[in-house]
């Protein structure tokens, strides 16, 4: 009787070839074959997973803009005109219907409505209705699909940006950036197919972690590249001193055999992906101080930006950035801008931020619709929620703070695909409640997913048992804001 017990645990490839009844003829299928026909998914870890897209595309990339802290609606496209008639009157009962309120409010025994210290002015074909605070996004409003019926679950600044950036309010989720490298791969071998980008409009803002452009539960090929602003853009990148651009080829050369051995021998995918991470890497060493390098833009492009283009690190230079990047075929381009949250001395800070931002975004739409770039690329710009219509604390004429406020927010998408000229839903008088086309988070992450072609449903990953999504098990297409 034979035993068991007698089996090999680990098969090399040497193994594969002199055992398998196919032997050769398998592989020489195989190099004729798509890998993700043969095996489900692509052994080369910058490949896609999806063999097709699902429906025709509309974008070939992301430019997200996201403004973190929760810019306030009321005071940028969300005009109430009958909070200014209020300004300083109790919120109705009837109009906040016991909702919940984060512990800087709850505490409050009243509840002053406060009206935008800010006029507001109608723009373009449709008469939008734009703050004074952005004179230049007012010009391109035509442009916009302007969505002021955004809505989420989360009430504080850590899970709602979270919830956002990864579709669940409890960290360890692959960002959006992840998903969309895992689903689509990459169109430029020489970048990363996901890049963060990161600024801030004032200071003491609210922090932001690296696990918000994480890789999750994915192969780490799909976490975000941050980018700095410094002499090394991306941190240990360059070679360290005495050792020259030969000398790390000869190096990596001999950590990729090692690294094959090891993979022979336990067949672990992600030692392939430790691979790839290490050719993309010298491959940066070149294309990513050519990327990074704007001083060879022309002046109007400056003209176009604002002068705080010309800072390294600024909003405006990573709107600059961004575009370069577009150019080099990178999937998604991430850029967060920090200091939106504004508990207190609202009208100040408020203009502060919205001068950062409102020349650069315009300039990075405009900038690329001149080249071609806008009808395939999706912008979006927004934060994680919107904030309340009452002050917190203290009000007067020309002072107040706003809290958080989850019920209803402001967000703007731009070309790849996004309809343009578009005010889609409705908030009530006060800027409280939706009572008009409400849009959820995960609404919004399955209509950005339909644009680039693929069907939020079908982009999964399984993961500890479970089939996981970007949307969970929610999510709508919300076909109005699509073209």
């Amino acid at each position: 009787m034979s035993d068991c017990h007698q089996y090999t645990p680990h098969y090399s490839r040497r193994d594969f070839l002199t055992k398998t009844t196919m032997g050769l003829g398998a592989t020489a299928l195989a190099s004729l074959m798509k890998p993700i026909s043969l095996f489900g998914s692509s052994t080369d870890p910058s490949e896609g997973m999806l063999e097709r897209l699902h429906f025709a595309p509309k974008a070939k990339r992301v430019i997200y803009l996201f403004q973190s802290g929760g810019p306030s609606q009321m005071e940028l496209f969300d005009y109430k005109p009958k909070l200014e008639e209020m300004h300083g009157e109790e919120l109705p009962e009837s109009v906040r219907k016991g909702q919940r309120l984060t512990g800087m409010t709850s505490g409050q025994t009243s509840f002053p409505l406060a009206g935008s210290h800010y006029k507001f002015d109608r723009y373009g074909e449709n008469g939008t209705w734009v703050s004074e605070l952005m004179p230049h996004t007012a010009k391109m409003v035509d442009e916009l699909c302007i969505v002021k019926s955004m809505h989420t679950e989360a009430i504080n600044h850590d899970p709602a940006i979270t919830f956002f950036q990864t579709g669940s309010q409890q960290p360890g989720r692959p960002s959006i950036g992840s998903w969309i490298s895992y689903g689509l791969g990459s169109d430029n071998e020489n970048l990363p197919t996901f890049c963060v980008l990161q600024s801030e409009g004032k200071s003491r803002p609210q922090p932001l972690y690296s696990r918000l452009w994480a890789n999750g539960f994915l192969p780490s090929i799909h976490q975000g590249v941050l980018f700095g602003s410094g002499k090394d853009p991306v941190l240990y990148l360059s070679n360290p001193p005495s050792i020259d651009k030969a000398d790390r080829g000869r190096q990596l050369a001999f950590l990729e055999r090692m690294h094959e051995m090891q993979y022979e021998r336990l067949g672990d995918p992600e030692i392939n992906t430790k691979i790839a991470q290490y050719e993309m890497a010298y491959r940066m060493q070149t294309s990513v101080p050519e990327t990074m390098n704007i001083a060879d833009e022309p002046d109007y492009i400056y003209d176009m930006y604002g002068e705080d283009a010309k800072v390294p690190g600024t909003y405006a230079a990573n709107c600059l950035l961004a575009r370069r990047l577009v150019e080099r075929n990178v999937k998604f381009i991430q850029l967060y801008h920090q200091g939106w949250d504004q508990h207190g001395n609202l009208p100040k800070d408020i203009k502060k931020m919205a001068k950062s931002v409102d020349q650069p975004s315009a300039a990075l739409v405009m900038d690329l619709k001149q080249r071609g770039l806008l009808d395939d690329t999706l912008v979006i710009w927004g934060g994680e929620f919107g904030r309340t219509n009452y002050s917190q604390g203290r009000l007067t004429k020309d002072n107040y703070g706003r809290d958080h406020h989850p019920r209803c927010f402001t967000i703007w998408m731009a070309g790849g695909g996004a309809k343009p000229g578009v005010n889609y839903g409705e908030t009530d008088d006060f800027s409280y409640n939706i009572v008009k086309d409400p849009v959820h988070v995960h609404d919004f992450q399955a209509t950005m997913l339909r644009l680039l072609g693929v069907d939020h449903e079908r982009l999964t990953f399984k993961h500890q048992g479970r089939r996981y999504r970007l949307t969970d098990v929610h999510g709508k297409v919300i076909d109005a804001l699509i073209t």
